[in-house]
């Protein structure tokens, strides 16, 4: 997925304004500082997702029949080989993880 600067900096101020709503957290930190990074790694993500996309779709494409993108074969098959990959790349959150604070 593809999002202009504008739109990555808004979600950054978003993370931000709740990071900050949060009593638990504290910012070691200038707010800039943390926004940019914050902005930084929506970018990645982005940048990830793109790749991975890109390889499921490849997958479908090298199935021995053709699948119509917007069937629901094409969509189940979508969703399991973007799943894969997710897990080969370590960006699942284990069921049942619960994250704590240190306080």
């Amino acid at each position: 997925m593809r999002l202009s600067n504008q739109k990555v900096n808004h979600l950054a101020n978003l993370v931000m304004s709740y990071l900050r709503s949060e009593p638990e957290v504290e910012f070691f930190a200038e707010d800039s500082d943390i926004r940019l990074e914050v902005a930084r790694v929506i970018q990645e993500e982005l940048k990830d997702d793109e790749v991975i996309d890109q390889a499921v779709r490849y997958k479908i494409e090298s199935q021995a029949r053709d699948i119509p993108e917007g069937s629901e074969e094409w969509d189940i098959l979508y969703r399991r080989y973007y799943d894969e990959q997710m897990g080969k790349r370590m960006k699942v959150i284990p069921a049942g993880f619960v994250p704590t604070v240190d306080r």
